[in-house]
């Protein structure tokens, strides 16, 4: 049997899981205060810490995708520098779901058998 390339699994499971976080992160940050798309790239890595980043296409679409389903609203507002930006903001909908999706898949880390089986596996 062949010794499984730990790395190269690691980072492909790492970059699912930060494509499917991507929404979560975009969310969190508009619950925290309206922005626009060019400023959400560097918000996103600073609330993130660094673990996840996207460039502003990817956002943009993004940002589209969760205005057509009505997750986020956005109005326009003039620019000190220049043309007036589009801030977005959560909409009731879109704050539910960050608050549904969040019980059910980063406080589930706070359970007390997951924090246990977390610190087992960091004691190994």
């Amino acid at each position: 049997m062949p010794t499984p390339n730990i790395t190269e699994y690691l980072n492909q499971w790492e970059e699912t899981y930060k494509k499917g976080l991507l929404t979560f992160w975009l969310l969190l940050l508009l619950q925290q205060r309206p922005s626009y798309s060019y400023e959400m790239k560097e918000a996103l890595v600073a609330l993130s810490q660094g673990t996840i980043s996207a460039d502003e296409n990817s956002i943009y679409r993004a940002l589209k995708r969760f205005a057509e389903a009505g997750l986020v609203k956005s109005e326009q507002r003039p620019s000190d520098i220049g043309p007036d930006r589009r801030y977005f903001s959560l909409s009731a909908a879109g704050r539910t779901l960050l608050e549904k999706f969040t019980q059910r898949n980063i406080l589930v880390f706070q359970a007390p058998e997951v924090v246990a089986a977390l610190r087992q596996l960091s004691q190994n």
